[in-house]
């Protein structure tokens, strides 16, 4: 199990009713071909060795006789097989019937989980035929002493152990994957007949997707599908696979067959802890069934987005991109009003992250009912400031309605040279962050002159990577795009292009988004801006990746690589990634001192950087453990 991920399978044999030798045929068969695709966890659906919809004939001990004959049948046929099987039956214990899930694997039945809650409504009646299993609790001695009840199979790789429920134990108010997640159950498997009506497969979806979430842990659903009787009900095979609320797979309805994906089972294990409120212990007892499956290094099936902060489809990001805006300007709009203040400054480059400042500061004013014209947008040129993005700073205040102000900082930092004994001619760090530490001052002075304060235009990226000069464009009095990386920094400026009614600020907005990210404090090449950053710290959207994986999923940098192959497949070759992978982990651990004492900023998204909130990190933190060394 390489990174914690292990491959899953719901599968939906083509079934004929009450026919359990033909069924178990088919149930090996797709076994076989499941093992073919590395599946170390196989679920079939409820009561699939008899069907579902016997009705009466459940009653019947030669159909029950012939279902437990299937099922060691089962268990012989796939005693090679390096694969956990849960499969569904009808159990006679104790003077009742029970609809159970047996799990099998080398050959042995492990153990039988009966169905807690039995539908007896609307098309259900299964109250007809079985019993609750709430309380049942015991071994069945022709199945070799297996144990029935509420069983937990623990495998020997760490982290790795499976609940069951049944069907309806899932549409109930206080489902018993609740219970079984709180006493360690990582995987919950789910045996399922649950017949199809308009609108059902939607809320079945997002009734697994859900449960996944709450409980941190990865779901397989397998459904009744084709071969049982439609008399009264139609089945549909929907099978779903879903990893704390991501839904990694789903069949296409009224078809049968293997659907697989791959849960991560070191991610669970990490949320869990991460997430104290998670319970340590269930009230209920269970009996732990100990078995064995061999790691297997598979090839991943599930896809990984290669922008993680950036909604694939096109209305969701419009969503996000309208939410976030409006969460920024509430931020502001909240210390604005508390402070009692009626004017900001901000720092226009005409650059991304100025521009979607300034965005949010007008969102905020207009919220709150105040003039635009309290927003100051300085352009402060100096030696590498080039025409095209001090053109675009004056277009963009212009066409917001905001205060522009121009402070030519060149005199003022070649004095701050010559104090120091700087040269010119040198354009080493100290030549950079003068003129960024300038700027700074020059906003915090007319901030103090206006009694406002300073917007800070600095991003989620860049402070991961510590692209930021300490006490220049590092400081402000109120950080609005402290949480937004990059790559939607991107995305909500495109979003307020798009829906701008003004053609000329439309027209701006669009050349900003297409100027080279650079902090302009290298002269010009030829007029045209020299100094870009991704060709310096690498490609943001590479960053951002790590960051994601790395902070919010705790991933280690080994695991991070195999993802980004995946993620960046085509784009990036693995020596490109290792390389910009190497240098985000240094940068993250040499550069937390900057965070260590960041101003406020809103938290927008899963992933902040504040020391009072998200990321309690000393700046002394040592890298050893977390360097690209494969």
């Amino acid at each position: 199990m390489k990174d914690g991920f292990i491959r899953c399978a719901a599968i939906t044999p083509d079934i004929k009713v009450a026919d359990c030798e033909h069924n178990a045929g088919q149930i090996i068969k797709l076994v076989g071909q499941a093992a073919e695709m590395d599946v170390s966890a196989a679920v079939f659906p409820e009561l699939c060795i008899t069907g579902y919809t016997c009705g009466d004939l459940f009653l019947h001990k030669a159909l029950l006789d012939s279902a437990e004959n299937a099922l060691i049948k089962i268990a012989e046929e796939t005693a090679a097989l390096d694969m956990i099987i849960f499969v569904g039956l009808p159990v006679s214990f104790g003077g009742k019937l029970y609809n159970c899930a047996a799990a099998v694997k080398g050959g042995q039945i492990l153990g039988f989980v009966p169905k807690i809650n039995i539908p007896n409504y609307s098309e259900f009646y299964e109250a007809r035929h079985f019993v609750s299993g709430k309380d049942a609790y015991g071994e069945i001695e022709r199945f070799g002493g297996a144990p029935i009840g509420q069983l937990l199979f623990e495998s020997n790789i760490e982290g790795l152990t499976f609940g069951v429920e049944i069907c309806e134990d899932l549409w109930v108010s206080n489902p018993p994957s609740g219970d079984l997640a709180a006493a360690g159950a990582t995987v919950i498997c789910n045996l399922s007949a649950s017949d199809e009506v308009i609108g059902k497969g939607e809320y079945r979806k997002q009734l697994v997707k859900s449960q996944s979430a709450r409980l941190i842990c990865g779901y397989i659903y397998a459904d009744a599908g084709i071969g049982e009787s439609t008399q009264d009900m139609v089945f549909s095979g929907h099978n779903l696979i879903c990893d704390n609320g991501t839904l990694l797979a789903e069949s296409k309805k009224f078809t049968t067959g293997i659907t697989y994906s791959e849960i991560d089972i070191h991610r669970i294990d990490s949320e869990r802890r991460r997430m104290n409120t998670f319970p340590q212990f269930s009230d209920r007892e269970y009996c732990r069934v100990k078995f064995s499956l061999t790691p297997k290094d598979i090839t991943l099936s599930r896809k990984y987005e290669p922008m993680p902060f950036v909604p694939s489809d096109k209305i969701d990001l419009a969503s996000r991109c309208e939410e976030i805006l409006t969460m920024q300007a509430t931020g502001l709009l909240t210390r604005l009003r508390h402070i009692g203040c009626k004017n900001a400054v901000i720092g226009l480059s005409g650059g991304l992250d100025s521009t979607l400042a300034l965005i949010v500061t007008v969102h905020a004013f207009d919220m709150l009912g105040l003039d635009r014209k309290g927003i100051t947008a300085v352009t402060m040129p100096c030696f590498g400031t080039t025409k095209r993005t001090k053109s675009n700073a004056c277009k963009l205040a212009e066409a917001y309605g905001v205060t522009l102000k121009e402070v030519d900082i060149s005199a003022a930092v070649r004095q701050h040279f010559a104090d120091i004994g700087q040269s010119e001619d040198d354009h080493d760090v100290t030549y950079e962050n003068g003129q960024a530490r300038e700027r700074t001052q020059v906003l915090m002075d007319i901030a103090n002159k206006q009694n406002g304060i300073v917007i800070g235009t600095g991003d989620l990226s860049e402070l991961a990577l510590g692209w930021a000069t300490y006490n220049g464009d590092h400081m402000s009095m109120y950080g609005v795009n402290a949480s937004v990386p990059k790559t939607l920094v991107r995305h909500l400026t495109a979003y307020e292009m798009n829906t701008t009614a003004d053609k000329e600020l439309a027209a701006v907005l669009a050349d900003v988004l297409d100027t080279p990210v650079s902090p302009e404090l290298l002269p010009p090449s030829d007029g045209e801006i020299s100094q870009k950053t991704e060709d310096i710290v690498g490609p943001y959207e590479l960053h951002d990746f790590f960051l994601y994986y790395f902070v919010r999923c705790t991933f280690s940098p080994e695991k991070i690589f195999r993802l980004a192959k995946t993620a960046f497949n085509g784009k990036f070759d693995d020596d490109t990634i290792k390389k910009w992978l190497g240098i985000f982990m240094r940068r993250f651990f040499t550069q937390q001192f900057k965070r260590s004492c960041l101003p406020d900023a809103p938290k927008v998204g899963s992933v902040t950087l504040s020391p009072r909130g998200d990321l309690r990190m000393p700046s002394d933190a040592s890298n050893a453990a977390f360097k690209v060394l494969f």
